[in-house]
Parts: structure tokens; C-alpha cells; sequence
């Protein structure tokens, strides 16, 4: 599967690179992507319309380039993560900031298909109804990521006791919910944001977790990977596509008014 590359890559200390899918559910846009050096694509199904089946081809046609598709879900329902995971090579879960409930979210992803009374009781005892149940479970879900998202300061608070659950893959933030949340709204260079960025990748690192953020900017972008970031969903479909039409704009709008030429 196209998770196992990325579980090696970030268990052996190496930087992930993904993008979002904001809106491109069209298998065949797949062809346009890089054949090396894009390791996962997180389709989004948060601050949008669109649901997990309107991506369902993406992901087989992501798969034949050996890309992972992870699906960013709009909700913290263990349930819903049992068939995001169920479907996808792994689950982004928005604003998880809980830990108790953190580890029912991880246990949804990574002890499919326990549930009930019998899931319950290896999460809060750690006892499985046998060794084969438990070797079963291990095998079946190996390839399986979980991502929680960081975006509120009682998400840093207790990020310390959310990176010590087992199960959990890479933990990255989402810049806009979090800036707004510490009173300093899209100020991405406040010495603040900053400072905590880099609390949060020190935290993760320490036990063994990849951290990232998802940035459109590439400054952005450099500077968390020079903090030690590994985990790095970086622009969007959207985002990508409206970059490209102003870069083209900007060259030949001043070629057509008479600038300077200018090589592209």
C-alpha cells in the first residue's frame, strides 16, 4: 500500500510532502501530478460541500503512483473514523484537543474492528479478548494513518499527554483555526506563532511523531521544516491553480504593456 512508504519514511526520521484536494474529485487528474517526490494527498471533506465518496476514485488512481490518500473528515465521531479508515489509507481529524477522547479516535482508526464493550476494555485496560484477536487487529491495520489535527492552545497544552497514545502517526496544525485562537488571527510571522510551532514540533519529536502544518506559502513552508518539521501538507488544488493564473497574468500583463521580457 501507498501508506507503508510514508510510515517507513517518517518512522526512519525522513520529511513527508503532500497537497490538499480541495475540490478535484476527477480521477484523471492524477496524471498531471509528479511521478517522484509527492508522497500523500489529503482530500478534504472540511469547509466544504463534498463527503468522502465524492473522492472514492481519486484514491485508486492515486494508489497507481504509490501516492497514500488520507481523507481530512469535518468531525470527531469514532465511528466516522472507523470508515474514513476503513476506505482510505488513514483519517486527518479536525481540532482534537481532548485526550480521552483522542484515544477512542485512534483506537477507531487502529483497532478496526473491535467495537463496544470489547474495544473499551483495550483502551482503558489495555485487555484483548485474545492474542489472536490482538495479532489480527495489528496485521489489519498496519498500514492504517492517523493524524490529528492541532488548532487550539489546550491542543498544545496537551499535546505531551496526545503524542504519548499509541497509534498516532504525525500531528500537524491548522495555521488558521490556531492563530485565531491565540488572538493573533493569519499572523503567521508573529514571534508567538512562531514560538509555539516550534513547542509543538519539539513535543511531537519526542515521541517519535512527525509535526507539520498546512501551509500555502512557502516561506512558511521552509521555515517549519528548518524547526524540524517532517510531516508537510503544503497548498491546495485551488490554491495551486489560482498561484499559476496570477504568476502567468503578472508576466504577460507586463509583457503586453510593453515591460520588460521576461523568461519563464
Amino acid at each position: 500500500m501507498s501508506s507503508t512508504r510514508v510510515k517507513e519514511k517518517l518512522a526512519n526520521g525522513e520529511t513527508v510532502f503532500g497537497i490538499f484536494l480541495q475540490y478535484t474529485t476527477n480521477p484523471e487528474a492524477v496524471n498531471v501530478l509528479p511521478d517522484e517526490g509527492l508522497d500523500f494527498v489529503v482530500v478534504n471533506t472540511e469547509h466544504n460541500a463534498l463527503d468522502m465518496g465524492d473522492f472514492h476514485g481519486m484514491q485508486f488512481a492515486l494508489r497507481s503512483k504509490g501516492i497514500a490518500c488520507l481523507v481530512r473528515i469535518h468531525n470527531r465521531d469514532p465511528e466516522y473514523v472507523a470508515k474514513a479508515c476503513d476506505t482510505y489509507d488513514g483519517v486527518v481529524v479536525p481540532y482534537v484537543e481532548d485526550v480521552e477522547q483522542t484515544k477512542r479516535l485512534v483506537a477507531a482508526a487502529k483497532y478496526r474492528p473491535l467495537k463496544g464493550e470489547a474495544l473499551e476494555r483495550v483502551i482503558t485496560a489495555g485487555e484483548w479478548p485474545s492474542e489472536k484477536t490482538k495479532a489480527y487487529i495489528a496485521q489489519k491495520c498496519a498500514n492504517t494513518l492517523f493524524c490529528p489535527m492541532i488548532e487550539s492552545p489546550r491542543s498544545v497544552e496537551n499535546l505531551d499527554a496526545i503524542c504519548s497514545i499509541p497509534g498516532i502517526d504525525a500531528v500537524f496544525v491548522g495555521p488558521n483555526d490556531l492563530t485565531v485562537s491565540m488572538g493573533v488571527p493569519d499572523e503567521r510571522d508573529h514571534p508567538e506563532f512562531i514560538d509555539i510551532m516550534q513547542r509543538i514540533v519539539d513535543i511531537a519529536e519526542s515521541h517519535g511523531v512527525a509535526a507539520g502544518a498546512h501551509f500555502s506559502n512557502l516561506a512558511h513552508a521552509q521555515r517549519l521544516i528548518q524547526q524540524g518539521g517532517r510531516f508537510i501538507p503544503f497548498s491546495s488544488d485551488v490554491r495551486l491553480i489560482g498561484a499559476g493564473i496570477r504568476d502567468f497574468l503578472s508576466v504577460l500583463g507586463k509583457e503586453a504593456a510593453g515591460g520588460e521580457e521576461q523568461v519563464i
